[in-house]
């Protein structure tokens, strides 16, 4: 094995097997789910949450709790966006690409402060606080369940938690051991990056706008 292989996926040597295989399988729909976000279509949702239960289980398996908080999250969001996002009436989507509101700002700055204080709250009863990835695991966790809440109300700005978060999650998949998962928000960024462009051209596109 090489010295380069063995520094990236030598934790995975302990791993047990089902363990990798599903959390490539999570990855994929993770993938999957990114991509449709992108594409602006609501197979975003059932593609997310097949991924966010495999990494419901297997978080809470490794004792990653903030990362495992987040998923559940997302899972009970998708279940909301999905309804969101298919609500049409004659045949027209109800509620299109809009910019977040100045309320809808207010009520983002409230969920990211209560996200703090609660991930802090979960990390401090079960005594999680054991090195520098727990708070920035209270961070990251705060920015994705903006991002998760404005993208179910399919608000652009979503993109922008989203990149800033996937950029941080990066090194501290890596860190954490979890080299694929690693990757998968290298892949994650780039796709944010090009969903910000894609709906940005929807939104100019569209008049007049409603900021809901």
């Amino acid at each position: 094995m090489s010295p380069i292989f063995e520094f990236l996926f030598g934790q995975y040597s302990g791993y047990a097997t089902i363990d990798i295989v599903l959390e490539l399988i999570g990855i994929l729909f993770g993938l999957l789910s990114v991509w449709y976000a992108k594409k602006n279509t609501v197979w975003v949702y059932p593609t997310g949450m097949i991924s966010t239960a495999i990494f419901v289980y297997l978080l809470l398996k490794w004792a990653l709790l903030g990362d495992m908080i987040i998923n559940a999250y997302y899972f009970v969001m998708s279940v909301y966006g999905w309804y969101y996002w298919s609500k049409k009436e004659d045949e027209v989507i109800v509620h299109p690409i809009t910019s977040t509101s100045k309320k809808e700002v207010k009520t983002a700055v409230l969920l990211f402060v209560a996200s703090i204080f609660f991930v802090f709250w979960v990390y401090q009863a079960f005594d999680k606080w054991r090195d520098w990835t727990a708070y920035v695991d209270t961070l990251t966790t705060a920015i994705f369940f903006v991002g998760m809440g404005l993208m179910a109300r399919r608000k652009i700005e979503h993109w922008f938690f989203w990149i800033v978060g996937d950029i941080i999650s990066i090194p501290l998949y890596f860190f954490k051991g979890f080299t694929l998962t690693s990757f998968q928000y290298i892949i994650f960024t780039l796709i944010a990056i090009y969903g910000y462009r894609s709906w940005k051209k929807i939104l100019d596109k569209s008049s007049p706008l409603s900021l809901g």
